[in-house]
């Protein structure tokens, strides 16, 4: 049984920073690829960001140029480094494990972009 385990969310203020960690309970290099999802209150889940194994990225429009996802293998963590926060981007984040054969999700953290 695979855990994922997210954290770093919180409240920030407009324009700023967060960094979101996921640690999985196995390599990570076992996986095709691990997303970050976000739902936000009376929205549909959504897409964020797709880090695969070679280590190519790709990312929901709304967030390009703002958001960096990267992967530690060593470490077996993957992370969101969320930059310029917007309102919008208010949501709780959810990392997602996938192999050929089923996708993990771990429990998701907040995030509150407020002033």
């Amino acid at each position: 049984q695979v855990q994922l385990v997210e954290s770093g969310g919180g409240l920030v203020q407009p324009g700023g920073s967060l960094r979101l960690s996921c640690v999985a309970s196995t390599s990570i290099l076992s996986f095709n690829n691990v997303a970050w999802y976000r739902q936000a209150p009376g929205k549909e889940r959504e897409s964020v960001a797709t880090v695969n194994k070679s280590g190519s990225s790709n990312y929901v429009d709304s967030v390009k140029g703002r958001f960096t996802i990267s992967r530690d293998n060593a470490q077996n963590t993957v992370y969101l480094q969320m930059n310029s926060l917007k309102p919008e981007d208010t949501a709780v984040y959810y990392c997602v494990a996938r192999t050929y054969f089923r996708d993990w999700w771990g429990q998701g953290t907040q995030v509150t972009v407020s002033s």
